[in-house]
């Protein structure tokens, strides 16, 4: 792992516990259609507040969803403290755009992150360096108010350096009154430079305009373990402790000058990461761990997102994924913990994913697609003690050289390095079986 700008933070955790939770809730919870929603549909502040007159999450229970998170087998959260909608969470005394000042009547986020550590999760933040809603934030090309013939005018006194006071006054507030946080997830820079490299900020915002040096050394000072990701537009200078792939999955993982360094990539169940009633694109169990499979084998985490709803419940449809993902865990989570990459020279089986721990020395063949009695795995002969399914702890034979009969002259070559697993011809009753091989 690149020492790159990782080191900085505490990144030992993040490398062994690979699953974590990502919530986006807020005033969209409403609407129900994204959390773009006030953007997408250009939606003017003052028909907005209408969301904020009405937000009332009278069954939300923070316990019960630390305990959703726990028995899925995640190991930390990341909530949005403030969407680009400019809402927050929490009681700050920096603006009255709070939950404090909705039906809610009080601070959603401080038992949020006291439920989560209860349960052994660590808890980190997620916070928007875009604010729709605040009166000093420069309407530009992503703002909800971007179209409007007025836009000049009402940009007029408007001023950048009162937002980046703001900015930076709610991470201060963040980060010194809610325990430790071990991740702060600022979200996002969109620059727009002119052939000098001035940035534009009537078309775009990046670190200029965010101060991006300054919120990022604050942002240590205040607490020094904490690993910060790549989207305050410091890519160049370092500014960054993991990468983050949205909604995809790299295909090698993640390099910097050709050296892998710290990355996770955040997924929705669905297409949305704010609660979206009428959408049906929803992933399966058996997708959902396989792409876990998938991250961890290339090196990488996955934080997987939950958009509660308006009255502070998880959808049904999240919960039986949580559940589902959680059953897989509860008999397989040591293929995922402490494991990353397969050491150079093994070669992944056809329909498989390897991962490796090196500390027990064991390394895991996921199967995404069940072979008929026999698993192939090249240049392994002579290299493993035992074999195990790991969902029931039943030996699985070894054959080296390979099964069967073949006619005319057999041994040397490929043949006799390879090791051959012989499988039930049934697959094991869980999403994805792994079969777990301790090296010699």
């Amino acid at each position: 792992m690149s020492s790159h700008a990782a080191g900085v933070g505490e990144s030992e955790w993040f490398v062994h516990d690979r699953f974590g939770l990502f919530i986006h809730w807020g005033l969209y919870a409403l609407l129900a259609r994204h959390e773009w929603v006030k953007q997408s549909e250009q939606i003017p502040d003052d028909v907005y507040e209408r969301y904020f007159e009405q937000f009332d999450p009278d069954l939300y229970d923070p316990e019960e969803w630390a305990a959703l998170a726990a028995e899925a087998g995640m190991k930390y959260m990341v909530v949005t403290s403030k969407h680009h909608e400019g809402f927050c969470l929490w009681d700050s005394k920096l603006t009255d755009y709070k939950a404090t000042n909705t039906p809610a009547g009080r601070d959603l986020l401080k038992p949020m992150g006291e439920a989560f550590r209860a349960r052994g999760l660590r808890v980190g933040f997620y916070h928007s360096l875009i604010d729709w809603h605040h009166p000093d934030f420069l309407i530009d090309d992503v703002h909800p108010m971007r179209n409007q013939p007025d836009r000049e005018k009402l940009n007029e006194g408007r001023d950048p350096a009162r937002y980046r006071e703001y900015l930076h006054g709610q991470v201060r507030e963040l980060l010194t009154e809610y325990g430790r946080i071990d991740l702060l997830f600022y979200d996002f820079s969109y620059p727009r430079r002119d052939e000098q490299g001035k940035s534009q900020p009537w078309l775009g915002k990046g670190r200029e305009e965010w101060e991006s040096e300054k919120l990022l050394k604050m942002t240590r000072e205040l607490q020094p373990q904490i690993l910060v990701n790549d989207r305050l537009d410091l890519i160049e200078q370092g500014g960054w402790d993991y990468r983050t792939p949205e909604q995809y999955v790299p295909k090698e993982g993640v390099k910097v000058e050709g050296q892998p360094v710290l990355w996770e990539a955040c997924h929705t169940f669905s297409g949305s990461w704010g609660y979206h009633r009428d959408e049906a694109s929803w992933k399966s169990v058996e997708q959902l761990v396989g792409m876990l499979i998938d991250t961890v084998s290339k090196g990488g985490n996955l934080l997987l997102n939950v958009g509660p709803t308006a009255r502070g419940e998880f959808d049904y449809r999240a919960v039986e994924r949580l559940k589902g993902m959680g059953e897989w865990m509860r008999r397989h989570s040591r293929s995922i913990y402490g494991c990353g990459r397969a050491p150079e020279g093994f070669e992944t089986p056809q329909d498989c994913r390897l991962t490796y721990n090196p500390e027990t020395r064991r390394l895991y063949v996921h199967v995404l697609g069940w072979p008929f009695r026999h698993l192939h795995l090249e240049g392994m002969a002579g290299k493993v003690r035992y074999a195990q399914l790991l969902n029931d702890g039943s030996e699985v034979k070894m054959l080296e050289g390979g099964p069967g009969h073949v006619a005319g002259p057999v041994g040397g070559g490929s043949q006799a390095r390879l090791l051959t697993l012989e499988l039930p011809v049934q697959k094991p009753k869980v999403a994805v079986p792994v079969v777990e091989l301790s090296l010699k």
